[in-house]
């Protein structure tokens, strides 16, 4: 297995080819910004438990989301007319990760791949302008939200929670309208799940998603406070 180089001049990966069957990619390394924009520029993302080494992964196939092919269920359209939410942009990125890092009813014995350094690590992104949040409210309360990275006209999604049912999929919903306004070209879900298969999302051969990510980030980012138009 690879193991990142510890000159912290050296941000280098291996070539994603060379991947376990499970996609994983390399060990070791940091969370310093310009290492995780780095892996994400090559289809790389971190993944890994706090009493464990840092592990980077780029899985076989790719589950993805085309803004153009967004898929709205009969009974989230309805959701999205009466619902009562409200969605925002990159107005508490902190608290949406703590959220989505917290105890979830599908896993009840606990526990995250959202350690605390990961989470200081994505807050930094967010500070850069490269991670944002995005939160759904209902009467003033913060009722589901989700986080992700921007590079070029890639979006990648790591993670949400919700509270109260179609919230966190109002939130992925009304993100990629806004990500299709503005040109992005793709929306990285990294493994499927019914969740985001339900949306339109597909899987696609690893060659394929890294040939669309390299057109996508050679594009102009958008750092900085996302809001909607």
């Amino acid at each position: 297995m690879f193991r990142l180089s510890r000159d912290p001049r050296d941000l280098s990966f291996p070539p994603v080819e060379r991947a376990t069957p499970e996609g994983l990619v390399a060990i070791g390394g940091d969370l310093r910004p310009e290492r995780l924009l780095e892996a994400y520029r090559h289809g790389i993302f971190p993944w890994f438990n706090e009493d464990r080494q840092i592990l980077w992964w780029s899985p076989d196939p790719r589950a993805v989301l085309f803004p153009e092919k967004l898929h709205i269920p009969r009974s989230l359209k309805r959701s999205l007319r009466l619902g009562g939410f409200t969605v925002t942009f990159d107005t508490c990125f902190r608290t949406i990760i703590e959220q989505c890092a917290g105890p979830r009813p599908q896993y009840p014995e606990g526990g995250t791949w959202i350690t605390p350094a990961m989470l200081e690590a994505y807050v930094r992104l967010h500070d850069l302008g490269y991670a944002h949040s995005v939160e759904t409210w209902r009467d003033g309360e913060l009722v589901a939200g989700l986080y992700g990275v921007a590079l070029g006209d890639a979006f990648f999604g790591e993670s949400m929670f919700t509270r109260v049912p179609d919230a966190a999929k109002v939130a992925l919903v009304t993100l990629v309208r806004q990500l299709r306004a503005w040109g992005f070209t793709l929306f990285d879900c990294q493994q499927s799940s019914p969740h985001v298969m339900g949306l339109g999302a597909k899987e696609i051969p690893r060659p394929d998603f890294i040939a669309r990510l390299s057109q996508a980030v050679r594009l102009p980012d958008r750092p900085g406070r996302w809001q909607f138009d």
